[in-house]
């Protein structure tokens, strides 16, 4: 048996091993709380009340932020365990694997779309362990089973248990409930100041695990639970019953025991809620809705139809069956997650929340029209965004919103540019958005006032400033004295300008064309007359005048976000274009992508700032940072340059080999923020997925797919089509939605140019004209030999 397989729809990816990818994991969520699932048992989940909160902690030390990447395990991140002990002989086992890591005879880990779940056999004895969520509440919803498949009967006890953790250095305990039937840790989250109180009397400060059915036993007190065993091999499964504990200003835990005899093909099933609660009367109405008869199955149909609302507008079929099943069902899922819930923020950095957009406008384009009216109503009198967007009346500008970074009005004509493309809504350009000063203006004013805000700031040389950041957060110590700028910046902006110049002469705004083209020609001549380094261009210039990101650095020599938009934005001449492409070939590629910046920092360089601080190939220290890398296959792509964007393209995914499966160490079920990098300095972890999913890559690989590798790109006069498929396809198929039409596209690899057939007519252009909404349409599309 492999060790990887995928369903036939390619709607669920199982693992078989526990110990092959040890940091594989899925992902579940709804507008309220995620869950990242670990092949092994461990699960980190937060909820919103409004901010992000936690209501279950590591057993052994508090997991101080959300889904730290690439440490022990055990270390931070909280367990869902089912312990199982057969009663004849003492033996005992935890499922799925942690924390006694005792071999089972087989092994299934199961990501689906709207649940998560193990299959273990163990002996003759079949144990199953299944997480999904309510659509639209704060609870975790678990089901177990177990089937004697044997001839003989057996007496085992099964152990559901759910570490809670510690809680709260004021006041915590945890007993059971009878009346709630269940275990019930209770706290208060720590304050100090007496104008926080009202702000935590309204969290959700206790914890519980319900059950269907009243255990034979249980425990609350982490301590009398791992004894002298610890919690890799607990004392209290060597007792018959477990202690009944109550946990008094100590660390609790929801352990509970079922003593039960199973005959011979018998099968038992057990449902519990684990959440978070304010209350006991918050609990009884989670108990009543969650447990009662159906439940479980009408929540689950309603997941299904949630995720079916973010499915996308695009389904192929490939020779690539892998790239396939993740097109098909894992990307546009991690988009939808992304731009339906703000990435479970109440304060998303305005480039986050304007690229999370982007995506949206192939999933669900008004989300994305709501997104960029919200981030357009908060923008300063002056014509610049902010750094963050707030989401609700009590959100407050988290600290990274707190640094300035000058790079959040370049998004929005990378972002509603192609929204305008997608829908063909240029009425919405005209739409009045009142902003945070009370003045009402259209939204092609507000983001003309952007572009303006952007020519502003610039130094004297007419580079834009960079002040402590711009794409690349922690790039902090560039510029804070106001002199610092960002060769990114300057070339991203003549891009950004470039885009809106092209809605303002399909508006008619001839003087906005005249002002903004002129602007993008002077970043453009600034950037070749200061950033050009022979061979790439520069990161940047600091405060003190020094130059980096060129030949001459022995660390950060080349990065890689200025050459990919010095193509996008027509920057780069033919020589200079083949001179970027040998760059990044020779100093930024890997097997598993290319690389932000290479070599790798190994110290502090306090003319960039704590970029330089972190570890050699993680995170924008040289990582194979997949937004950076999208922008350079979108790049690619546009220039011309398709077969090497699909080689790029296709690294993104890990897979379909098992010895690339086990270097990254991720399952194909989402994109990760970053695989290790610095492949030269330290080979033996390059590649390694950080297993972090939120990452803009979502949204601009989505859009890669449908509008660069099948072409099938909107426009103001309609659906244009230029694909790019890699010589080594010979046929495709795609299903495209598009202004409400349905487009079912045939590729074939054919000897002459490329030629369009529409319903049995060929088109003199590859154009699309007046699409009507509701029409199906059939195009063949003859690829170039």
């Amino acid at each position: 048996m492999s060790m990887l397989s995928h369903s036939r729809s390619g709607d669920r990816v199982t693992l078989h091993s526990p110990t092959a990818m040890p940091q594989a994991c899925g992902l579940l969520w709804n507008r309220r709380m995620l869950l990242h699932v670990n092949c092994r048992g461990f699960v980190t989940a937060q909820h919103m009340q409004p901010e992000p909160g936690k209501y279950a902690h590591a057993p052994f030390l508090e997991a101080r932020t959300f889904m730290q990447p690439e440490q022990p395990l055990y270390a931070q991140h909280p367990g869902r365990f089912l312990f199982l002990r057969d009663e004849a002989t003492g033996q005992a086992w935890s499922l799925p694997h942690e924390p006694m890591r005792r071999p089972v005879d087989s092994f299934r880990f199961e990501v689906g779309q709207a649940a998560i779940g193990w299959v273990l056999g163990v002996g003759e004895l079949e144990v199953s362990l299944t997480v999904s969520l309510p659509v639209d509440a704060t609870a975790e919803l678990w089901t177990a089973s177990l089937r004697n498949a044997g001839a003989a009967a057996r007496r085992v006890s099964i152990y559901p248990c759910f570490s809670v953790g510690y809680m709260s250095w004021m006041n915590q305990s945890a007993a059971w409930d009878e009346g709630l039937l269940g275990l019930v840790a209770r706290s208060v989250s720590p304050y100090q100041r007496l104008e926080d109180y009202p702000r935590i009397a309204q969290l959700k400060d206790w914890t519980a695990l319900l059950a269907d059915q009243r255990p034979d036993s249980w425990e609350a007190r982490l301590e009398a639970f791992e004894g002298e065993g610890g919690w890799a091999d607990p004392s209290a499964l060597a007792r018959p019953r477990l202690g009944r504990g109550e946990a008094h200003y100590e660390t609790p835990i929801a352990a509970l025991q079922y003593a039960l005899e199973l005959g011979a093909g018998e099968a038992r099933q057990w449902r519990f809620v684990f959440a978070p609660a304010r209350d006991a009367g918050e609990l009884q109405q989670l108990r009543a809705r969650l447990l009662a008869p159906g439940a479980f199955e009408r929540e689950a149909q309603a997941s299904r139809v949630y995720l079916e609302g973010g499915r996308g507008c695009l389904r192929q079929r490939s020779p690539d069956a892998e790239l396939d099943a993740f097109a098909n069902h894992w990307l546009p899922r991690q988009v939808w997650y992304h731009g339906d819930t703000n990435r479970l923020t109440t304060n998303p950095q305005t480039r986050n929340y304007l690229q999370d957009a982007l995506g949206m406008v192939y999933v669900e384009p008004a989300r994305a029209k709501q997104v960029f009216r919200a981030a357009l109503s908060q923008q300063h009198e002056d014509g610049g965004m902010p750094d963050g967007v707030l989401l609700s009346p009590e959100a407050e500008q988290q600290y990274i919103n707190q640094v300035p970074h000058m790079d959040h009005c370049v998004w929005l004509p990378v972002c509603v540019a192609p929204y305008l493309d997608e829908t063909g809504d240029w009425a919405f350009l005209r739409e009045v958005v009142t902003g945070r000063d009370g003045q009402g203006a259209t939204v092609f004013e507000r983001v003309c006032a952007a572009m303006r805000w952007l020519l502003r700031h610039r130094d004297a040389r007419g580079l834009s400033l960079i002040a402590q950041g711009d794409w690349c957060d922690p790039m902090n110590m560039v510029g804070p004295a106001g002199r610092g700028v960002s060769g990114w910046l300057t070339i991203a902006a003549a891009h950004a300008l470039r885009l809106w110049v092209e809605v303002a002469r399909e508006l008619g705004e001839a003087g906005v064309v005249d002002e903004l083209g002129r602007g993008a020609d002077e970043l453009a001549a600034s950037a070749q007359a200061h950033l050009w380094d022979g061979d790439w261009f520069a990161r940047g210039i600091s405060d003190a005048g020094r130059r980096f990101g060129v030949a001459a650095d022995e660390e950060g020599r080349i990065f890689l976000n200025p050459q990919s938009w010095a193509l996008l934005a027509g920057i780069a001449d033919a020589d200079q274009r083949e001179r970027i492409v040998r760059a990044v070939d020779a100093q930024l590629d890997s097997p598993w992508g290319v690389m932000l910046l290479a070599p790798a920092f190994t110290r502090m360089h306090e003319h960039i700032g704590r970029v330089t601080q972190k570890f050699p190939g993680s995170a924008e220290n040289g990582s194979i940072y997949n937004h950076a890398a999208a922008f350079w296959i979108h790049a690619l792509y546009r220039a011309g340059e398709g077969e090497r964007a699909w080689t790029q393209l296709r690294r993104m995914l890990p897979g379909p080999g098992a010895d690339d499966l086990i270097r990254r160490g991720q399952l194909p079920v989402f994109i990760p923020n970053y695989y290790r990098g610095a492949v030269h300095q330290f080979p033996r972890t390059a590649g390694r997925s950080s297993q972090m999913f939120n990452t803009g890559t979502a949204s601009w690989i989505y859009r890669i797919l449908v509008e660069d590798l099948f072409g099938l790109r909107g426009s103001p006069r309609g659906l244009r089509v230029d694909p790019a498929l890699p010589r080594s396809w010979s046929e495709a198929r795609v299903e495209r939605r598009f202004r409400g039409a349905s487009f079912s596209v045939t590729y074939r690899r054919g000897s002459g140019p490329l030629a369009v057939t529409l319903d049995g007519v060929a088109l003199d252009e590859p154009l699309v004209r007046d699409v009507e909404a509701g029409r199906r349409y059939a195009l063949d599309v003859k690829l170039p030999a």
